[in-house]
């Protein structure tokens, strides 16, 4: 019973909370730190290898709107996967405070990718009031670099890169301020405590006294080549504007004819060039600001500005790469942050990936000064050391759905969440756009773009990326997992590195298929038609498969159809030279290479006869089921492309011309003839090309515009598609269909084949976050391989169920 004059003590309760997720490097521990100081709660926060620990006390009440607060609430660059809560003895404490990060323990917390500049950044760096003003390295918790300057884990300042610049007493109070914007903001800096930007122009090997930014517009606008180091490594580039320059950075570069990627100032530098649509102008603008893919208008205006011409930035491709800029030194750059009397600010630049051809991207400084001195006039360097290169992503618009065709800047470590948990492993991926895929439990992380595995410097940037990728994400691999092609550089890598532990292979249109899966969380044990196009991929007979209609689950598959064998000539040969894979379909087809169509009279004379004696004894001529191999082939016989001096350059310019004809209806002369049983136990059904290319070679002859067969073409393709899924449909009950392979990177192709396949009642699954190309490989490699002990390698591989 109470007693008279007492009362009874407010009840105070005390809760841990573990919050897991991208918590670390976006502003958490502060944002916690506001909400349990404006609910009036008692306690602590701490950084762990497992995520953030908070602790709070108060009453219930309040304790409760703090736990309901944290996610949706949550800073803009977080992203929370779990929140768990136990009650604690309360303590009696008062005040609350961030306590240091507690290092012990497994590292199990994910880290926040880099992210493009924000707003408040932006105002402070164009004000002329503000001590950051133009500063060139101006960022806060909610934008800047995080996973490009990580060297370990929890998120501190002292495991990044910035650990070698002390904050100066001003820095040093914004650090220590709850109110400010720059709490516990990691990478922060000012003009007093660094890092610096200087330029180094080639002729006297050292920086100069100007401002480096005014002093690198003023080459640019002289038409200099200039090395620019940015969050995940170096761009090499030029005014877009003048012609000279870009021709002469493709010829230093051994471009070819391979687009270059452009950067803005804003949107409405770019409008002139291509059609922008709301989701475009979304990714253009957002955080993550990747290369997008955005299709270009018919007519280019030219005029002080513009860009002059299109095609020597982009030749022959429907497509025009542009991206926004996402670090200070590019706004500065590009006179978005700065208006004034300073030297003018360029429009349009040229921003290309800063390397020699076919290496990896320049991350060091000394390093760009060497490997780069071939290809620049002048660096814009900063000595802000980059820990994990990281090349811009790219991504392009599918009915209205962003498609990730290169996973890496702003997008890499997210994780991928599973379906179900694997095993640790380590999936190495293909050797063309090569991505490793590290995993366990219910988490995979894809690493950031490699590149393509034949250089010995790339396969060394594989090792160091993948022992970073381990220490970030605590995953220690006892599993790991390749393609079946017995000669990929990656393969032999992971039978080096195995360290006695087992070795998995999986095949690579399985793969795909799986990989898709995945990203879409189907479940275990579902069955669905897999259509897998792509250039090249090993096949369990032998050939080289890529035209492949798979009934497939992550246990393994069947193939169902796949598109007709024919020679591949001469191997990588026939790939660079596309008239040779016409050629070898017209004689498969029993179409007599007249020197009246273009890909015959593309062939040297002293080539044909030698090719056709190949192509009768077989020689060289592994046979192919390559859809990647067809779509050069017609790009050779309609002239749109006879030698591609990049992976896919007859493809696209293919797909360019079917964008400019216009034509809708399909041609019923141009079709697949379907040979075989459509039974799921019988031989696998072929579809032949032959009808389809004696109907291409009609055209061609009657003088029909390459761009209407083009058109035909794809449709024709389209139909192929509708027509197998249907019969597998029929034989298997299968009423889902997953489109994968590079090929499907093909917007032209991929939505004409989701709108038939909608229409026949299926459901689609089509890549938007994975690449479909082999960037999204080592994903599906892992899921097929990591959650059943069938997957180590006995010698066989995974192969077709039987």
């Amino acid at each position: 019973m109470q007693r008279a004059g007492t009362e009874l003590a407010a009840p105070v309760r005390r809760t841990r909370v573990m919050v897991r997720g991208v918590v670390q490097g976006v502003g958490f521990r502060p944002y916690l730190y506001g909400l349990a100081t404006d609910l009036g709660l008692a306690g602590q926060v701490t950084n762990t290898g497992d995520g953030v620990v908070v602790e709070v006390e108060g009453e219930p009440e309040a304790v409760d709107r703090f736990c309901a607060r944290i996610v949706p609430d949550a800073p803009p660059l977080a992203h929370v996967e779990s929140v768990n809560t136990i009650d604690l003895p309360a303590t009696g404490g008062s005040g609350f405070t961030i306590v240091p990060s507690d290092t012990a323990g497994p590292v199990q917390t994910l880290v926040a990718p880099d992210t493009a500049t924000c707003g408040d950044c932006l105002a402070e760096l164009a004000n002329p009031a503000d001590r950051r003003h133009r500063h060139p390295f101006i960022t806060c918790t909610h934008c800047g670099p995080r996973f490009t300057i990580v060297t370990g884990l929890p998120y501190d300042r002292e495991h990044t890169t910035m650990a070698g610049f002390p904050l100066c007493p001003e820095c040093a109070r914004e650090y220590h301020d709850p109110a400010d914007r720059r709490f516990h903001a990691q990478p922060i800096a000012c003009p007093f405590c660094g890092p610096r930007l200087r330029l180094v122009v080639t002729d006297t090997g050292a920086g100069i006294e100007e401002d480096p930014v005014d002093a690198a517009r003023s080459l640019l606008a002289a038409g200099a080549i200039l090395a620019v180091k940015g969050i995940g490594g170096y761009h090499l580039a030029c005014d877009a504007t003048q012609p000279e320059a870009v021709a002469e950075l493709r010829r230093r570069k051994a471009r070819g004819d391979k687009p270059f990627a452009l950067m803005a100032g804003d949107v409405a530098g770019i409008e002139h060039l291509v059609h922008v649509g709301p989701v475009e102008r979304e990714l253009l603008t957002g955080r993550v600001r990747p290369i997008v893919l955005l299709r270009r208008r018919h007519a280019v205006r030219r005029g002080p500005g513009r860009l002059a011409p299109a095609d020597a930035v982009a030749p022959g491709s429907p497509d025009l790469g542009v991206m926004l800029p996402y670090t200070p030194v590019h706004h500065l750059l590009l006179g978005t942050a700065h208006r004034g009397t300073r030297p003018a600010a360029p429009r349009l630049l040229v921003m290309t990936s800063g390397n020699v051809s076919g290496e990896p991207i320049v991350t060091d400084d000394d390093e760009a000064l060497d490997r780069l001195a071939g290809l620049a006039d002048a660096w814009l360097l900063h000595d802000r050391p980059i820990h994990m290169p990281c090349d811009d992503s790219v991504v392009r618009v599918c009915d209205s759905r962003a498609l990730v065709l290169r996973r890496s800047r702003g997008y890499a470590p997210l994780p991928v969440t599973l379906p179900f948990p694997v095993v640790p492993a380590l999936a190495v991926g293909g050797d063309l756009k090569n991505v490793f895929c590290l995993a366990q439990g219910d988490k995979a992380w894809l690493s950031a773009h490699i590149g393509d595995m034949d250089d010995l410097a790339t396969q060394r940037a594989f090792g160091r990326a993948e022992r970073q990728l381990e220490s970030i994400t605590g995953v220690r691999p006892g599993l790991l997992v390749t393609d079946t092609h017995p000669a990929y550089r990656s393969g032999a890598w992971a039978r080096r590195d195995a360290d006695g532990r087992p070795v998995a292979r999986v095949q690579h249109h399985h793969a795909h298929i799986a990989a898709v899966l995945a990203e879409h969380g189907v479940e275990d044990g579902r069955r669905v038609i897999g259509v897998a196009f792509d250039g090249t991929g090993h096949g369990g007979d032998g050939a080289v498969w890529g035209g492949e209609f798979l009934l497939a689950d992550y246990d393994g598959f069947s193939r169902f159809a796949h598109l007709a064998y024919v020679p591949l000539p001469g191997g990588d040969a026939a790939v660079r030279r596309p008239y040779r894979m016409a050629l070898a379909h017209l004689r498969a087809a029993g179409v007599t290479a007249d020197q009246d169509l273009p890909c015959t009279a593309a062939c040297p004379p002293d080539e044909l006869p030698l090719l056709l004696r190949q192509l009768d004894r077989g020689l060289n001529c592994v046979p192919t089921s390559s859809m990647g191999r067809l779509f050069d082939a017609v790009s050779s016989l309609t002239g749109v492309c006879h030698h591609a001096g990049y992976e896919a350059q007859a493809a696209i310019e293919l797909e360019a011309a079917a964008v400019s004809s216009g034509v809708e209806d399909e041609d019923p002369r141009y079709a697949f003839r379907l040979t075989g049983c459509e039974r799921p136990d019988a031989a696998p059904l072929a579809a032949d090309p032959a009808p389809l290319l004696a109907a291409v070679v009609d055209d061609v002859r009657l003088g029909v515009p390459a761009a209407v067969v083009a058109a035909r073409f794809h449709l024709a393709v389209a139909r192929l598609v509708r027509t197998v899924c249907a019969a597998a449909h029929e034989a298997a009950g299968l009423d889902t269909v997953a489109l994968t392979g590079g090929v499907f990177a093909n917007v032209l192709l991929s939505s004409a084949c989701a709108r038939g396949l909608r229409a026949d009642g299926f459901t689609v699954l089509r890549h938007q976050r994975i690449p479909p190309n082999d960037g999204g490989l080592a994903l599906g490699q892992l899921v097929v391989a990591a959650r059943a002990a069938a997957g180590v390698d006995d010698g066989r591989g995974s192969a077709p169920r039987e």
